[in-house]
């Protein structure tokens, strides 16, 4: 039987089992006794090793299996949780992980047997019982031992013509006729889980040709507890009864082997015919039960949330077309603006209406399916930090907010590298050892934080600590010494701008290289990686008391609402987003500070920044009397951006520039407007 369509589920169930597995074993280590948390574990683990095993992953289902022992100890009190058992369980999900990475790249778990993982899982259960650790055995042995008491008792079934046929055929090729009679658990969920996975341990050993109750019975769970089989095969008794027995809750395994039948038994045949419609759903060339069985493991799970998994290149195709209809939609409206005499007028504004309308929840409908949460990405952090806290073997904590805010899919799915650097970055150089936050007054365990919040059409996600600062004298000084700023220019610089030298490449204040940070792979790597999602990062720092970064995430790439303006004969297009208002300032009431434009605002004092002269467009004849000033912000700053006219709001398709113009970070992209223009759309941040 093929099981490779279903990779793709396994893999993805897989995954949130191992996420399972992971939040339970860290919830276990503050709350030992929590019999709800235990309980997920062992099921979570059940699961996996019944997957494992459905697939034919022998290795993972090997490890897993010793897991769910421990766990079953655990939940019959025999073993108390502790943090030696807690690394334990974390070194067997690292393998696990590292099964299932094979299995992505190349649709196979890989040759590591992880026997040490396995040999210190059983040590640790006979250490708990208080018997001395044994020495490795063949993990077959009592198995294959145990049915052997009850080989006598099997009962042999009567067969019909076709089945005695197939019998027979298999005689003369060879063959051994083994009779097996298994019966499952009482307290198993899926019988016919079980089921599959007997047929399919037995048959690497021969084939299935008579099935009782008929394969397509057992495959609907129309059985009891005990189903039966007669398996054809060169290899021995004992070997198939032991894979039989090995699968997880089954309780018992009858066999023997079936001697040819004698000829006074024929007769007897025909009452059996009578039952021969129930057996008809066994082939006589009996092969396992239809490939909808391999579902039923997964099927296991409770429908908490009823998700479709879909391919993110199918998203993309339907995003693309959403964007041509935008793009014909704003056709639509600017024929209506310039040719409106040869329209019937009424009847196509209510059609463009219509169209909007249309387009708009399309729009809106696309994006819902493409917004994932942020979830996805930060629940594998706090074990990060756990780790690192006995790495560094300083006590830490992490505190998460707002892990159910969405974002676009694409987004989430580069996010996690920056976000994994800028707590790494807290729990090396931002938290203090334990005897300078003794001296500070500070709790003994540092506390990193990180919270995500939707603000307007952004995402702001903070990542932060309570720990020591940053230095900002030391970071000047690095910054004169590797030449830089002079001294004289570093002086007249304010903490923000000192702060921003961190984002330099390769410009790292680890006193020392070690694995967690410090490799000069630093800052820039985060700020580069959040830029190019079209995002920005902010940093806000008191010495001894903590720094806080903020990364600022568009929530769309796609399509964004967005004021057109003119600049000359030039159009561009600024993100509706980042528009806080716009001014008309009279030339005379532009003030300098530092030789620099700025404008006195309701109390702020706002730079100016001239389109044309940062475009490098030719300078108007002369100065008009008042300017067309849109103010912008970006966190808790703002600009504002000189433009000749305005030009209205309207929804734009963002169109990459791909490879062509990579050196100006000034242009985000471009878009086609409806009568077939290019306006540049201009990055409000950068500018910033």
């Amino acid at each position: 039987m093929d099981v490779s369509q279903y990779l793709e589920i396994f893999i993805d169930e897989s995954s949130e089992h191992l996420q399972t597995l992971s939040d339970c074993i860290m919830t276990l280590e503050k709350e030992p006794d929590n019999k709800d948390t235990i309980n997920e574990v062992f099921r979570a683990a059940h699961s996996l090793k019944g997957m494992a095993g459905t697939m034919g992953f022998k290795r993972m289902q090997h490890l897993t299996h010793d897991m769910e022992n421990v766990f079953q100890e655990v939940r019959s009190d025999k073993i108390q949780v502790d943090s030696a058992m807690i690394d334990l369980l974390f070194e067997c999900l690292n393998a696990i992980e590292a099964y299932l990475d094979n299995v992505k790249a190349s649709s196979d778990e890989g040759t590591e047997d992880n026997e040490l993982i396995i040999k210190e899982l059983n040590d640790f259960i006979a250490k708990a019982k208080g018997e001395a650790p044994a020495e490795e055995a063949p993990k077959e042995a009592p198995a294959a031992e145990q049915p052997k008491d009850d080989s006598e008792g099997f009962q042999k079934f009567e067969l019909d013509d076709s089945e005695r046929k197939a019998v027979a055929e298999a005689r003369e090729a060879g063959n051994h006729i083994y009779g097996m009679s298994v019966s499952v658990s009482k307290d198993c969920l899926l019988k016919a889980a079980r089921a599959f996975l007997v047929f399919r341990a037995v048959e690497e050993f021969g084939q299935i040709i008579v099935y009782r109750p008929s394969s397509q019975d057992v495959e609907d769970e129309k059985f009891d507890l005990t189903f039966s089989f007669y398996i054809a095969s060169t290899e021995s008794l004992d070997k198939i009864t032991a894979a039989a027995q090995n699968v997880s809750e089954i309780d018992r395994v009858v066999s023997a082997e079936i001697e040819e039948e004698k000829k006074e038994e024929a007769p007897e045949a025909k009452e059996e015919k009578k039952e021969a419609p129930a057996a008809s759903g066994a082939p006589a060339g009996g092969s396992a039960p239809a490939p909808t069985a391999a579902k039923k493991p997964a099927a296991g799970k409770p429908a908490t949330n009823r998700t479709v998994r879909v391919d993110i290149e199918k998203l993309d195709a339907l995003m693309n077309q959403v964007s041509e209809l935008i793009i014909a939609k704003n056709s639509l409206v600017s024929i209506s603006s310039t040719d409106s005499g040869s329209i019937n007028s009424q009847g196509f504004h209510e059609q463009i209406e219509y169209l909007e309308r249309i387009t708009t929840s399309l729009h809106e409908s696309v994006m819902k399916v493409r917004m994932v949460p942020i979830e996805n990405v930060v629940n594998k952090f706090p074990r990060m930090i756990r780790d690192l806290s006995r790495t560094l073997n300083k006590k830490m904590e992490l505190t998460m907010t707002g892990e159910d805010t969405e974002l676009d899919r694409t987004v989430v799915d580069q996010i996690g590298d920056p976000l994994q650097h800028l707590l790494r970055n807290s729990a090396d150089h931002g938290l203090e050892n334990a005897e300078l936050r003794a001296q500070r007054g500070k709790p003994e365990v540092g506390n990193i934080f990180l919270n995500a919040y939707q603000e307007g059409n952004n995402v702001i996600i903070q990542v932060g600590d309570d720990g020591n600062g940053i230095d900002t004298e030391a970071v000047k000084q690095k910054a004169i010494e590797r030449g830089i700023v002079t001294p004289e220019q570093a002086e007249a610089m304010s903490q923000k701008e000192i702060v921003n030298f961190l984002f330099m490449p390769s410009f790292s204040m680890a006193k020392k290289i070690t694995d967690i940070s410090g490799r000069g792979v630093g800052l820039d790597v985060v700020k580069s990686g959040i830029e190019q999602l079209g995002g920005d990062v902010e940093v806000k720092t008191k010495l001894g008391e903590g720094t806080t970064f903020t990364v600022r995430l568009p929530l769309t790439l796609a399509i964004i609402q967005a004021l057109m303006v003119e600049v000359r004969d030039e159009k561009y297009a600024i993100a509706l987003g980042s528009i806080s208002n716009i001014e008309d300032i009279p030339v005379k009431e532009i003030k300098y500070v530092q030789a620099k434009e700025v404008i006195h605002l309701r109390g702020s004092v706002i730079p100016l920044v001239r389109l044309d002269q940062v475009l490098d467009i030719e300078p108007k004849d002369e100065e008009p009397e008042s300017l067309t000033v849109v103010i912008v912000k970006r966190g808790d700053s703002q600009a504002g951006l000189v433009v000749d006219n305005l030009m209205g709001q309207q929804e734009i398709v963002i169109k990459s520039l791909g490879k062509y113009i990579t050196g100006n970070k000034l242009i985000s992209g471009a878009t086609i407007l409806g009568d077939g223009e290019v306006a540049l759309i201009l990055d409000v941040n950068v500018l910033m």
